[in-house]
């Protein structure tokens, strides 16, 4: 080689150091996929379905999808298969995918798509390949902490009206989503936001090797973030979900904090009586509201029948909603929607879509029995917790249509992370 030729092995080569300081980013991606993970589960908690042109999700769920798919072919991995849940949730997809294409390009018809079906898909085999350490399921408990953190903060502040403190804006713009008056965190929903806290105090609870204080103090003002809901189906299932986690882990330190949970519930309770007598008001009011009760049945009613008339064809998107608000005479919503799971299934899909949803959840339920040798504790713990996060999401389903993105991504993420081979035990 001449003399002149550049001399790449040389440490002082300015184009070598341009070079590796270009590569580096693409190292740091590939050797810890699990931060790129957490770092798109943040922008989905902050990307609601109902905000328009905001496209940061799809770019954050892309660029993990394909350093994730660059670090698999590297290393030479299989993609991961399970016939009894992968090939359900493709079934769901294809049909959402196929309903899709018969309509004219709507992006906001194919964003609750990705985020019902495509994405929560995708993440469950992102996380079977990313979490299988100790170390990628630690950066996970971070950002469970920090995610609990910040949506209790955001609830209880929202409780006291100190709403200078919330972040993002957007959380107290009564244009968006739903219920404006309730604590219904970057969702812009309550329930949604309900079931994020329950799921993630339970993970918390469950996942982690050792429980800080930090979790402790969380999990004591968890109640009052659940209470700033407003929420009668969230407090239910909370309720429930607390006394069973109590009952389920015979150990007494976990029975201690159910135990002062709820005395910290009802103390926190008493003592906004006696402060606060607007939220009194309030919390009395909601609880014996029938409105939304009547209008939530009238819905029913109109899904109903609506799937009674296509029961295995299920509507098209470009009329379902326009069909549904002309069913409902009377109420004068600004937007219609099921506001149930199941039903919106039969209403969109037939008994087929709900048919495979129902395959999925039996398999995933089956999850809880999949022991492997020489488990982890953790992985053990979160195994034994794995009906009662199902549960709680399947409850709440009831009351919503499940279209939040980081509400599945972060149940079916717990099932990838079931589902994974473990490089090494926690």
């Amino acid at each position: 080689m001449s003399s002149h030729a550049i001399a790449w092995d040389r440490d002082d080569n300015p184009l070598w150091a341009v070079f590796a300081v270009l590569l580096r980013p693409l190292h740091l991606a590939l050797a810890f996929p699990s931060i790129l993970y957490v770092a798109a589960m943040t922008v989905f908690l902050f990307r609601p379905p109902d905000l328009f042109s905001y496209y940061a999700d799809r770019i954050a769920f892309a660029v993990l999808v394909f350093f994730v798919a660059l670090r698999t072919m590297a290393l030479r991995e299989k993609f991961p298969f399970f016939a009894g849940i992968s090939l359900p949730m493709l079934g769901l997809a294809s049909l959402a995918v196929f309903r899709a294409l018969r309509e004219p390009f709507e992006p906001q018809l194919w964003s609750i798509v990705a985020s019902k079906f495509i994405v929560p898909f995708v993440l469950f085999h992102i996380a079977v390949l990313v979490f299988r350490g100790p170390t990628e399921r630690r950066h996970f408990e971070i950002f469970m902490v920090l995610a609990l953190a910040y949506l209790v903060f955001t609830a209880i502040v929202f409780l006291l009206d100190a709403r200078s403190l919330i972040f993002p804006r957007f959380i107290l713009d009564d244009s968006l989503g739903f219920h404006p008056d309730r604590a219904r965190g970057p969702f812009l929903q309550a329930v949604a936001n309900g079931v994020s806290l329950n799921l993630l105090g339970i993970l918390v609870l469950v996942l982690p090797k050792k429980r800080t204080v930090f979790v402790t103090l969380l999990w004591f003002a968890l109640p009052l973030a659940v209470l700033a809901t407003l929420t009668r189906a969230v407090w239910i299932s909370f309720a429930l979900s607390t006394i069973v986690l109590g009952l389920h882990f015979i150990q007494h330190r976990v029975q201690a904090l159910c135990i002062l949970l709820v005395v910290a519930g009802l103390l926190g309770g008493l003592a906004i009586g006696f402060s606060d007598h607007s939220l009194q008001h309030t919390l009395w009011d909601r609880t014996g509201e029938r409105g939304p009760v009547d209008a939530r049945m009238a819905v029913y009613q109109a899904g109903w029948s609506m799937f009674r008339e296509r029961p295995l064809t299920g509507w098209r998107a470009a009329n379902m909603y326009t069909e549904l608000g002309r069913r409902m005479e009377g109420y004068h919503l600004r937007i219609f929607y099921v506001h149930n799971t199941y039903l919106a299934l039969l209403v969109e899909f037939g008994v087929p879509g709900l048919a495979l949803y129902a395959l999925l959840f039996f398999n995933l339920f089956r999850l809880a029995r999949r022991a492997r040798p020489l488990e982890s504790p953790c992985i053990a713990r979160l195994r034994k917790a794995w009906p009662l996060i199902l549960c709680v999401y399947l409850i709440n389903a009831f009351f919503v249509d499940m279209a939040y993105q980081f509400v599945i991504g972060l149940m079916f993420t717990a099932a990838g992370i079931l589902c994974a081979r473990e490089e090494s035990a926690a």
